[in-house]
């Protein structure tokens, strides 16, 4: 069965963004191309101004088709204008999706996309990777960013990171951001206790990631560890990334969790795309 990747569009910038990506990862992974612009409940007017948005609404679509064939001329797109909530359209018609490509910011029915209800919602429930895209890429590095902290979640968004790196004949880093404990600043051997207790979650991390390793060995994978919080350190490596991934909670969790205070620091800052991957369900 052919892969399909969704992206939502609404005619902004960072969603046309969206699209381009979309295209490419499309063409990359041999998948189909489904846009989708959510047409929220006519307004108040007549039927000269209802026509007026509807045209408004399908030009948006059609200007999105156009610029995902300009991508990847060869793949399959197909779009879709659909009536409703923003929210709940979207996120009915991307279940089943391989991926789901974002933009980090809207206007119209997605206003506050990722800042609001809406992108919460879409972040924290979407099972499987939801790419949130900023802005077209103005280079390209060959280097993918995986953030890791050895819980299941990472474990998840790994195996995305490791398969894309492979699509893209890229490089794949690693990324282990440790934060100290709390001690007094006048503790004896602070210093020392620190390193120590880096070392050993260090030798830890080596550990689990081994397997990963080994199952992609053309995978060219560089592994650090960094004292400092995730958000900043990998927000600083996304400056020369062409994608930061990382994993999210289960599906199911409280809307303004699920994401995770690193997923959500993340899309505030990065630099570049961000993937938030969420394990599917058994069977999907």
């Amino acid at each position: 069965m052919t892969s399909t990747i969704v992206v939502g569009v609404d005619g902004s910038a960072p969603s046309l963004a969206a699209v381009e990506y979309a295209a490419r990862d499309a063409a990359r992974r041999n998948a189909a191309l489904r846009i989708i612009h959510v047409w929220p409940p006519l307004t108040v007017g007549d039927q000269e101004v209802h026509e007026t948005e509807r045209r408004h609404h399908e030009d948006v679509i059609a200007e999105a088709q156009r610029r995902a064939f300009d991508c990847a001329p060869d793949i399959e797109v197909s779009t879709q204008l659909i009536r409703g909530d923003v929210t709940d359209r979207l996120g009915r018609e991307a279940m089943g999706a391989d991926e789901v490509v974002i933009g980090s910011r809207g206007r119209g029915g997605f206003a506050g996309l990722i800042l609001g209800s809406v992108g919460l919602a879409l972040a924290g429930q979407t099972a499987g990777p939801l790419v949130v895209v900023r802005t077209s890429p103005r280079h390209t590095y060959g280097r993918l960013v995986a953030g890791y902290d050895g819980s299941e979640e990472s474990e998840t968004a790994l195996d995305f990171a490791f398969a894309e790196a492979q699509r893209r004949e890229a490089r794949l880093k690693l990324v282990y951001a440790w934060q100290p404990p709390t001690l007094a600043a006048s503790a004896a051997g602070y210093g020392t206790l620190i390193q120590k207790c880096f070392d050993e979650q260090m030798t830890s991390v080596r550990q689990q990631l081994a397997p990963w390793t080994e199952k992609f060995p053309q995978v060219p994978v560089e592994q650090v560890g960094v004292c400092g919080h995730p958000v900043y350190v990998l927000s600083e490596e996304s400056r020369t990334a062409d994608l930061v991934i990382v994993g999210s909670r289960r599906r199911g969790m409280i809307r303004s969790t699920a994401l995770g205070s690193v997923g959500y620091g993340l899309l505030h800052r990065a630099h570049c795309p961000v993937a938030i991957v969420t394990e599917k369900e058994d069977g999907r």
